[in-house]
């Protein structure tokens, strides 16, 4: 994959991510790190639950990145600690 596609794959699978999950993204460089990340953590953990890619392609990875993102983004925000509002 090219690095144009790898921006491009990032930036759609952290914007879908950043709306499945419940919020309004993370600006444009926040959503392709985001999409990146989550196509690395996708693509693992497709490796290791044995599953195949139902689409081929383009599509195929922005899927299996988007999948991974919307699961980064889950287990980021179950470990971010909440802030206390001082009154």
């Amino acid at each position: 994959m090219d690095i144009l596609t790898l921006v491009v794959v990032g930036l759609i699978a952290g914007l879908i991510a950043s709306f499945a999950v419940g919020g309004v993204g993370y600006g444009l460089l926040g959503d392709i790190v985001v999409g990146i990340a989550g196509a690395l953590l996708g693509g693992w953990l497709f490796r290791v639950l044995h599953i195949h890619n139902p689409a081929h392609g383009l599509g195929g990875s922005i899927l299996v990145a988007s999948i991974g993102a919307i699961a980064l983004l889950l287990i980021v925000r179950a470990l971010r600690i909440p802030r206390r509002r001082l009154i």
